[in-house]
Formats: structure tokens, C-alpha cells, sequence
């Protein structure tokens, strides 16, 4: 079973900077002989608000010829309390409504994928709590199948035992919640995106997976990460266990975000100081 991840591909039909590495990635898509491809979020520019940005995009994923599973980014539907677009009704209904199940699961070759919303964790809401009791419930049906799970954001950035990183991974009390059901289950793969930083390692028995971004990679706007900036996607080989391969796609271009987010994100800009 061979499944590809791409994630973080920011497009919108008003802001194009980065619709360019589509046609790229597709033909590399194409050819790979994937069964699946998932895409780990951000999707979109602005789907949080812009119904034409999801449409748009999701016209783009229905040229793949391969099934494809999706789930969102924060780009997609928003994300924490006190951000500019926190997570809510409204947005959650705009991607159900045009992008389809913000959760899923699949089972094939043994294995049982799992997609998860990982912008709802921190909510602490009811929302957290439905998504929670449906994952608990999906590892306690797997019937012996291995599990890898699918999500936008990371577990942690530089450490396992971290505190609250922000914006940047899943928070520890719902990351604490996640560890318990990974360690009770099998879970054998835990692969994201959002960082736009490329990674693999390991927590337990447990591979981690960074996806690299498909848009762009971020200079001195933030700080360094684990990893390294590269743009591509991620090949996962399931038999008994899982191999994955992180890919630079040829003919994609590194856009930077620096370059461009007062077009882009000028409210990053506002929300964060340079790193000097």
C-alpha cells in the first residue's frame, strides 16, 4: 500500500503566489502508482473565510486520478481561541459543506488510516470532545489492523515533554490525551504538516513524520526548527511496518514566505516580530 502525503499547498483563485506548483506535483502524483494520496491541511489560502478558495482548490484536487483524503489546516477552517479565525461553527460548516468530513478513516492492506482535525484540539469544547470519542472508539474497532494517523499540526515541535508551543503543535493536555491512545493501540505512524519544515523521528514506538510544505518554506520570520526547508511531498510504504520517503519534487519552486506575506498574510506581520 503506497500512499502519498502532500500538505501545506495554500492556494486561492485572488491570491496565486504559490498555484504554480500544482501542475508539478500532479504529474509527480501521477506517476508515483500511489493507491491513496492524503492531504494533511491548509489546502487553501483563506478557506476559513472564502467559500472560492475551498471551491477553487478542491476543483484543482479532482484532477488527481488517485482517491484522495483530506483533512484541514488552520488556513482551512481556523484555528485557536484569540486567534484572528478561531475555530467555529461557521467555519467548521464551510469546509463540511465544501470539502467534505474533517475526520475519516480507511481501512486497507491491513492497516487503518485515520484523519484527524487537529485544529479543534484545544477548544476544549464539544466539538474536541466528539472528535476524542470518535478516535477512541475508531483504535478500539481496528480489529488487529496497524494504524497510522493523519493531522495538520504536529504532537511537538522540539520535544515530547514540551509545554504550550502556540501556534505550532497540538497542545500538552490534548497531546497527553493523544499519547495514551497511540501508546494503548498500535499506532505505528503519526504524520503531519504545517511547520513547513521537512522531519522524521520518533516517540516510543511511534514514527513522526513532517510533511513538506507544497507552497513555500519561511526564511527569518520564525525561528528554526528540526528539520530542513524543502518543498515536496512525502511517499509512506505500508506492509507489516511503514517506510516513508521524504521526496523535493522535481520542477516545484521554494517560494519563500518573507517575500511575499505582506501580499499574502499581512496579518502575520502584525501577529509576529521578525527573528533578528
Amino acid at each position: 500500500m503506497k500512499i502519498i502525503q502532500i500538505t501545506d499547498t495554500h492556494f486561492s483563485p485572488s491570491k496565486p503566489h504559490f498555484n504554480g506548483n500544482w501542475a508539478p506535483l500532479l504529474s509527480w502524483i501521477e506517476a508515483t502508482g500511489a493507491d491513496l494520496i492524503v492531504h494533511t491541511g491548509d489546502l487553501t489560502v483563506d478557506g476559513a473565510d472564502k467559500d472560492e478558495d475551498i471551491t477553487f482548490s478542491m476543483d484543482l484536487m479532482r484532477q488527481v486520478s488517485i482517491p484522495m483524503l483530506i483533512v484541514p489546516g488552520n488556513h482551512d477552517v481556523g484555528h485557536l481561541k484569540g486567534s484572528d479565525q478561531p475555530v467555529n461553527a461557521e467555519r467548521l460548516a464551510r469546509w463540511r459543506s465544501l470539502a467534505g468530513d474533517d475526520r475519516w478513516l480507511e481501512d486497507a492492506a491491513g492497516w487503518r488510516f485515520i484523519g484527524l482535525n487537529s485544529l479543534l484540539l484545544g477548544h476544549e469544547d464539544d466539538e474536541e470532545e466528539a472528535q476524542f470519542e470518535w478516535l477512541s472508539k475508531a483504535l478500539e474497532d481496528r480489529a488487529g489492523r496497524r494504524v497510522a494517523l493523519f493531522a495538520h499540526k504536529p504532537l511537538f515541535v522540539d520535544a515530547p515533554d514540551e509545554g504550550d508551543t502556540g501556534y505550532w503543535s497540538v497542545r500538552p493536555a490534548q497531546r497527553r490525551r493523544l499519547y495514551d491512545l497511540i501508546a494503548a493501540h498500535d499506532v505505528a505512524l503519526f504524520a503531519s504538516g504545517h511547520l513547513h519544515w521537512a522531519w522524521q523521528g520518533r516517540f516510543d514506538n511511534t514514527q513522526l513524520t513532517w510533511g513538506p510544505s507544497a507552497a513555500f518554506i519561511i526564511d527569518k520570520m520564525e525561528r528554526e526548527m528540526p528539520g530542513e526547508r524543502l518543498i515536496g511531498a512525502v511517499v509512506h510504504e505500508f506492509d507489516t511496518s511503514v517506510e516513508s520517503e521524504i521526496v523535493a519534487v522535481p520542477g516545484m519552486t521554494a517560494y519563500v514566505l518573507d517575500d511575499v506575506v505582506l501580499e499574502v498574510y499581512p496579518q502575520a506581520v502584525k501577529q509576529r516580530e521578525p527573528v533578528e
